[in-house]
């Protein structure tokens, strides 16, 4: 898998390039440090996954992803922050980014991450995600995750993992038709909109288990 690394500190950039280099998955095509290197290297290199800070000094590290998705880059985009700001986590998450990791977290995390979304999933750190789900919200109020029944809850965990209806047909032998069945039951119960905040109410609830191969 490659990737290229845009971040305008050099510590953050010396230290992913280590970690990737003995990680004997992950090949580091390019660094950049603002908008225009990150679009050069982009254009020219290509990579599966661009790992972009929020802010590139005076410049955004979302108008660049926006930039290069307009212009029609197919490389994922995560972003690496510091920031636990929801307003933040809201736009990268507007305009598609693969994941949202906070500079924070372990190097097996992003390592992991970083797998997960080579395989067309998307990860978000589950500290932004406690955060966003410790706001006033109905979900808290009467225990409604309590009311799932054993087969909703494996449901709901399959929804944490980011997992489509086939996939998860496949991993709990039932049929997609019954997958959409209980999904359908499990918004219900819990109050939920849709896929993305099933996503975000189980991983915040710690029901979601990953386990990183060495």
């Amino acid at each position: 898998m490659t990737v290229v690394i845009i971040d305008d500190h050099p510590l953050i950039r010396r230290g992913l390039n280590s970690l990737f280099s003995l990680s004997g998955s992950l090949k580091v095509l390019g660094e950049a440090t603002n908008r225009r290197e990150a679009m050069e290297l982009l254009n020219a290199v290509k990579p599966d996954i661009a790992i972009v800070d929020l802010r590139l000094g005076e410049e955004s590290g979302i108008e660049l992803i926006t930039e290069a998705i307009r212009v029609g880059i197919k490389s994922k985009f995560v972003i690496l922050t510091s920031s636990t700001n929801e307003e933040d986590f809201k736009k990268a998450k507007e305009i598609g980014v693969a994941g949202y990791l906070l500079k924070e977290a372990l190097p097996e995390e992003l390592l992991h991450a970083l797998q997960m979304i080579r395989k067309g999933r998307k990860y978000y750190d589950p500290t932004v995600l406690d955060l966003l789900m410790k706001a006033p919200t109905p979900l808290d109020e009467d225990g409604h995750i309590e009311q799932l029944t054993p087969k909703e809850m494996e449901i709901l965990i399959e929804l944490g993992k980011g997992h489509s209806n086939k996939e998860i047909s496949k991993v709990l032998y039932i049929t997609e038709f019954t997958v959409k069945k209980h999904v359908s039951q499990v918004f219900a119960k819990l109050g939920l909109a849709d896929r993305t905040q099933a996503a975000l109410y189980a991983n915040a609830k710690g029901l979601v288990k990953y386990v990183v191969n060495s």
